[in-house]
């Protein structure tokens, strides 16, 4: 399966922890995180033209960030967003089932933009040894 999705926010500004009220102390997906959240279920619908069902597959992923802008980033902080996003949507029953996981850069793009390969895991004879 192959999906393009939108530039997911770093693991940064993906959570938020309320200082005060019911909720304070809790950890809890950020406005950017809900908002990456939809678009990118908006978007896996789209290019699969229907709702996913859940794999329970062990799963390898391939993820080319197309960054919105030159900053400097961590390669590490924009995982957390995309594979929680694919499990909300349906892709995976939980991204505890990614393996194996790829990640490199691509040039930037107007908007940023994630290109990502899902595939069924496959152990190498090093790893299965």
């Amino acid at each position: 399966m192959k999906l393009i999705l939108p530039f997911p926010p770093s693991v940064n500004s993906y959570w938020r922890a309320p200082n005060k009220g019911p909720l304070k102390g809790r950890h809890l997906i950020s406005e950017a995180g809900r908002k990456f959240r939809s678009e990118a279920c908006a978007a896996i619908i789209d290019q699969l033209r229907r709702l996913p069902k859940p794999s329970t597959e062990p799963a390898a992923v391939e993820i080319l960030l197309y960054p919105p802008d030159s900053r400097n980033r961590d390669i590490d902080n924009y995982n957390k967003a995309l594979l929680d996003s694919l499990t909300h949507a349906g892709v995976w029953e939980d991204d505890r089932q990614v393996k194996r996981m790829l990640v490199e850069w691509g040039p930037v793009v107007k908007g940023g933009r994630v290109e990502i390969s899902i595939t069924r895991y496959i152990p190498t004879a090093v790893a299965a040894a």
